[in-house]
């Protein structure tokens, strides 16, 4: 059992580099320190920061914003088949169905 199952959560630089959303951890770290990855809705303050399954994702990319469940944490960097079983697509409301 790695560090990250025993804890239950992730450095989200981590994560994002083991669900395959950037190609190297300092990328993904860049992404978080330019406010670029949100946490049930609220900016990370940093790469440390943790993330859980559970936990609700917008990542917003150079050609696209994602919105993910956290369903896994991993030890190591897999294939892609592997990556795609660590989250889930979440779909946004309608902006007619957003809550006030």
């Amino acid at each position: 059992m790695s560090p990250a199952d025993a804890a239950g959560s992730q450095r989200i630089d981590k994560w994002l580099w083991c669900a395959r959303f950037v190609k190297t951890r300092a990328l993904a770290a860049g992404l978080v320190r330019a406010g670029h990855v949100r946490r049930d809705g609220k900016r990370l303050a940093g790469p440390d920061k943790p993330v859980r399954p559970g936990d609700i994702l917008t990542v917003a990319l150079a050609r696209t914003v994602l919105v993910v469940r956290v369903r896994a944490v991993a030890d190591r960097r897999g294939p892609a088949s592997e990556a795609q079983l660590m989250y889930e697509p979440v779909e946004p409301p309608a902006p007619d169905q957003a809550p006030p």
